[in-house]
């Protein structure tokens, strides 16, 4: 069996699903150009697993590069992260974020086709499904505009790969639209670490309990909402992590009937930003400084999963909690804090 070439395997989500599909004994590959990561996680996952994964650093966009690698070694499947993903980002560099996310997929199963790669995950995104008026998300949920160019390049992919399955029965894809993931390993040995200012939630608000910020901003308090803040649907990073060997697992059996599955990944609940602040400060016991905003451009009002297709077809089910998610999300920020 060849190995699973994990494309931004240095990222937040994509370590840490290296360490599940190390752990459950398959090997593993990461490219990463590390343009928003940084390749010291990986002695996090040789410290967790034993394992020293090799990280190639290529741009995706660069196909020579990456047909190189193809060339080089031997890879039985992919598991597609590497993509760039700041919302606000997105609005303000729309052809940045084409080019990276549209174009590295394009040539990743360009290469993939000549190889005869059989088996290929995308991670997509719930920003596919637009402001929607259907809660919970289903796979069938219609999907509405974008709300940004960075989840307009998600509903782009998924299209595009839905029409390479379209022509070619032999190679299997799988899209697993997530939600909001967070939280950390549970040795603390890893967790969300970014390279540039943290953008997500909840590495906000622990960067505010323990001072790197001086408060947070809650974009909006008048949304139609149990509070008037955003509805998220958040994940721990781990049962992310363990849907993707699952799903690995599934694409590879047969399971599959047919040749492109989508898969919802969240915990089948939403919160409101002031309820993740408020889980926070019960798992903490830290008092969170935080303040009323404006809302930001790109955000939808509210959005959360159901994960019963999961559950029902890759025995999938989310463990942690959000006190998880808080608890170990603090725990990691108070460690990577530490000067010593």
């Amino acid at each position: 069996m060849g190995k699973i070439l994990v494309t931004g395997g240095c990222g937040y989500i994509g370590s840490h699903t290296l360490v599940d599909l190390i752990e459950s004994g398959y090997e593993v590959i990461s490219l990463d150009s590390l343009v928003n990561s940084s390749d010291a996680v990986l002695d996090a996952i040789k410290d967790i697993t034993g394992t020293l994964v090799v990280n190639h650093r290529i741009d995706l966009v660069d196909k020579n590069a990456l047909a190189a690698l193809f060339e080089a070694e031997d890879i039985d499947g992919i598991i597609h992260f590497a993509a760039l993903k700041n919302v606000g980002e997105s609005v303000q560099q729309p052809l940045r974020y084409h080019r990276n996310n549209v174009v590295g997929l394009l040539n990743l199963i360009e290469l993939q086709q000549k190889h005869e790669v059989q088996h290929f995950i995308f991670s997509s995104s719930c920003s596919v499904y637009g402001n929607t008026d259907q809660l919970p998300v289903t796979e069938d949920t219609p999907m509405a505009p974008a709300e940004s160019p960075y989840g307009r390049t998600k509903q782009i992919c998924e299209g595009i790969i839905t029409d390479v399955a379209g022509a070619y029965s032999q190679m299997k894809f799988i899209n697993l639209r997530y939600f909001n993931p967070a939280g950390a390993h549970p040795t603390i040995k890893m967790g969300e670490s970014p390279i540039n200012t943290a953008l997500n939630l909840v590495p906000i608000i622990t960067e505010t309990g323990i001072g790197k910020r001086e408060s947070i901003t809650v974009h909006g308090d008048d949304y139609d909402s149990r509070d008037g803040s955003c509805v998220r649907d958040y994940i721990h990073v781990m049962d992310l992590a363990r849907a993707h060997t699952l799903s690995y697992q599934f694409i590879t059996s047969a399971k599959m009937q047919g040749n492109l599955e989508v898969f919802n990944l969240g915990s089948g609940a939403g919160s409101t930003v002031l309820e993740a602040i408020t889980a926070f400060e019960a798992a903490s016991g830290v008092k969170l400084n935080y303040q009323i905003g404006p809302r930001r451009e790109g955000d939808v009002v509210a959005i959360y999963a159901d994960h019963n297709k999961a559950t029902e077809l890759l025995s999938w089910q989310p463990k942690y909690t959000m006190q998880d998610i808080m608890q170990t999300a603090w725990e990691w920020e108070v460690k990577r804090s530490d000067p010593s």
